[in-house]
């Protein structure tokens, strides 16, 4: 059970300009070319150096075609400050490319002749190049554009291509620093990590990004637009550049691809709430309650479910919502161990204490009436209008309809009434998701008050979770991964051999903790598995009940994870 939450303000950028604006948008690009298997065994250190060796032999085309790009966009700007800026941004490639055969000898590379283009680097320059031409649509070509201020913007489209090849190898550096051990001094690529990690690239690229956001200034509001586009599609471009690097070597992502529909089975369970709803379903029951329940003043109809008025059960709701809050809190302090050691078995019995709690605080909402005479065809639009976590459907959707891969996916929640989560997820086309959860009693498709209980506590999810993990087939490799967010999802993210942790819920954060679980951000862990991997050349193994879980910061990391790209 989860009583509605008080409402918090969301965490939302502050940054203004262009450039920013567009990175945070275009946030699931970059998540993507983390995930890349590339920058994965990069990472680790464990990337053959062949494969080093053919993707830095592509810079020397990329920083040619910059080279170009600039001055074709110099030469469009009407403004000197903005031509000297261009400028010296040119200057910074071609100094790049004198530097670039130095910077790379160590790797063994022979720039005596020139190594060939790639189908990915080739995609990204004439894309680049294009642009600089004026070759985009909704501008007329360079030589017969009409006024010279017409032909600024091309400089600022220019700039829209260029912008996030620089800012995401920023990114990538960055990341990656974070990765390297102080005491690993043999890391193979950690010349190439701290050159785009350092103090210089990442001013070059912030004044790439400054020149962009000037240059868009004056523009009109389509005009933006087709920056915009342009900058997602050079962000598009460039994990297909990552993506499109040959790997030899065994790889721990994406976890789909050695997967064989028959003789493997992949088990994907989900919580709901707040992992795959921005609000959790019992704030959308009581609000459904509260505005179709009838005014104090008005007379109900005889036949009828008798329902409170409007005023009561907000208030009955709040003191629900209330006493809930307090108890809950009581209990989660009261099953705290006094010693951190992880034990899935004792860990198991203290949760039975709050599933009890579960239990009696249903037994109270059922016992007050409050969700007494809802329409189930209310309830049904407020699922299909229900919004869900960035990518949640997107990743459901490809992991149900490819049928190279025979996944299950189920959803275990704690929602009183399994149709809100059916016409959620039937809205986006996935009827095929097994949902286990409690109903909702009707009469004549009105509420009775009364909920069929399936799934109320973290023991029923876990005995839940079991049920189903033993109709798999035996003679099956099995790879179970569980979604969750709160404490009542722990048994079963520890159980799963992959258990990944959504949110950032204090209450499991304290549990976990004292009792000895290790929360692993997820990227860090794989770079952590293919260290393991690359080690011995094994088959890289996913074992539950290790007390690790992995954090994602959302459903963008679980599909680069499952799918990559």
């Amino acid at each position: 059970m989860a009583i509605p939450p008080k409402s918090v303000g969301a965490v939302i950028p502050t940054e203004d300009g262009l450039a920013s604006r567009f990175w945070i948008k275009f946030r699931r690009e970059s998540v993507l070319s983390l995930y890349s298997p590339f920058v994965i065994c990069l990472a680790s250190g464990s990337l053959e150096i062949d494969t080093f060796r053919h993707c830095i032999a592509q810079d020397v085309h990329f920083l040619k075609a910059f080279a170009q790009a600039y001055e074709l966009a110099e030469d469009c700007a009407d403004d000197d400050d903005a031509k000297l800026a261009i400028s010296k941004l040119r200057k910074g490639v071609l100094e790049a490319l004198k530097l670039h055969n130095s910077f790379v000898q160590e790797w063994g590379l022979d720039f005596v002749k020139e190594c060939p283009i790639n189908s990915a680097t080739l995609k990204y320059t004439e894309f680049v190049l294009a642009t600089a031409s004026g070759k985009v649509e909704g501008l007329k070509a360079p030589g017969k554009l009409d006024t010279p201020f017409e032909k600024t913007k091309i400089a600022a489209y220019t700039l829209g291509a260029m912008t996030p090849c620089m800012r995401l190898y920023a990114f990538l550096g960055k990341e990656l620093e974070a990765l390297l051990d102080p005491n690993e001094h043999d890391h193979p690529y950690k010349k190439w990590i701290r050159n785009y990690s350092s103090e210089g690239f990442q001013a070059t690229t912030l004044q790439t990004e400054d020149l962009l956001d000037k240059l868009s200034v004056s523009l009109t509001g389509e005009e933006l637009n087709i920056i915009e586009k342009l900058y997602h599609q050079a962000m598009k471009l460039e994990i297909e550049f990552f993506y499109a690097q040959t790997l030899t070597q065994p790889t721990v992502i994406p976890l789909t691809k050695e997967h064989d529909p028959a003789g493997d089975c992949l088990m994907i369970f989900s919580d709901f709430d707040l992992t795959c709803t921005v609000v959790d379903s019992s704030a959308i029951l009581a609000e459904i309650a509260i505005v179709t329940a009838p005014k104090s003043d008005q007379n109900q109809p005889e036949g009828q479910i008798t329902r409170m008025s409007s005023s009561e059960l907000r208030n009955t709701w709040g003191e629900l919502s209330q006493q809930y809050t307090e108890e809950y809190e009581q209990c989660i302090e009261s099953m705290l161990p006094s010693k951190k050691e992880f034990n899935y078995e004792t860990l198991h019995i203290a949760l039975e204490k709050l599933s009890d709690f579960e239990k009696r605080a249903n037994s109270r909402v059922i016992e007050s009436g409050v969700l007494k005479g809802l329409n189930f065809e209310d309830i049904k639009r407020a699922g299909e209008r229900l919004i869900l976590q960035d990518g949640c459907t997107n990743f459901l959707q490809k992991i149900v309809r490819d049928e190279n891969l025979n996944a299950n996916v189920h959803l275990l929640s704690y929602c009183w009434c399994g149709d809100l989560i059916r016409a959620a997820f039937s809205s986006g086309g996935l009827d095929v998701v097994n949902i286990h959860a409690n109903e909702l009693s009707f009469q004549e498709s009105v509420s009775t008050g009364e909920i069929i209980m399936e799934v109320q506590s973290p023991i029923d999810k876990i005995e839940a979770f079991d049920k189903i993990i033993q109709g798999c087939s035996d003679d099956k490799r099995n790879l179970t991964v569980y979604i969750g967010d709160s404490v009542g999802d722990l048994l079963c993210l520890l159980k799963a051999d992959i258990g990944i942790v959504i949110g950032s819920s204090s209450s499991l954060r304290t549990v976990g903790d004292q009792y000895g679980v290790s929360f692993v951000p997820l990227f860090p862990g794989l770079v952590k598995k293919q260290k393991e991997y690359g080690a011995d050349g094994s088959c890289c193994i996913w074992k539950g009940q290790s007390g690790i879980l992995y954090t994602a910061s959302g459903w963008d990391d679980i599909h680069a994870l499952f799918l990559g790209h």
